[in-house]
């Protein structure tokens, strides 16, 4: 997963200035090799996350955190059956929202770094993806949030996580590339 983090983001066009410093920021940390994929590397770690549209892209799922008590897009962190961030991300929002069937831009959104309690004060280094439900999307709240919730992306909650609301225009533009993934067969 590390040689795909390091392919994907040193390819990848930023979609904005500070996607750009977060990405730039994230292909140093990675130079310390395939630990940065794990959160026992307390200088900072990579995760992936997603913002989950419905399939008509009028809406936007997100969580009421229950640690940070915010809204936020899915996400976490990687783990040891991860063959790609992209499929990182998909898990994490499967898991987050129960929804089956969900399909991920292999494409990142967005790219950013914030500090965070895990353990030790660390910071996650998150590569975001648009991910796509199906039309008969029925969500679960997961043991990670206190509610889930589906929003007009001109109408997001508050309080919302600081970098949430950048999410939303390149998420839209992913839809209209038409470029997601068909879901993954489960194990």
């Amino acid at each position: 997963m590390h040689a795909d983090a390091v392919a994907l983001l040193s390819g990848w066009t930023p979609t904005s200035p500070a996607a750009a410093e977060a990405r730039d920021r994230t292909l140093d940390l990675l130079a310390a090799g395939p630990v940065v994929m794990t959160r026992e590397h307390s200088a900072g770690h990579l995760t992936a996350s997603a913002l989950v549209l419905d399939a008509t892209g009028t809406r936007v799922l997100l969580c009421l955190h229950g640690k940070i008590h915010r809204w936020v897009q899915l996400g976490g962190h990687c783990e040891a059956g991860d063959r790609t961030l992209a499929g990182a991300a998909l898990r994490e929002a499967t898991e987050e929202s129960g929804i089956a069937g969900l399909r991920v831009d292999p494409v990142p959104i967005d790219v950013d770094v914030h500090r965070v309690r895990c353990g030790d004060d660390s910071a996650h280094h998150d590569v975001r993806f648009a991910v796509l439900a199906p039309t008969d999307a029925v969500e679960r709240v997961s043991a990670e949030s206190t509610a889930l919730g589906w929003f007009p992306p001109g109408e997001l909650p508050q309080p919302l996580a600081t970098a949430t609301a950048r999410l939303v225009g390149p998420a839209l533009a992913a839809l209209d590339r038409a470029a997601f993934e068909p879901p993954r067969p489960t194990d």
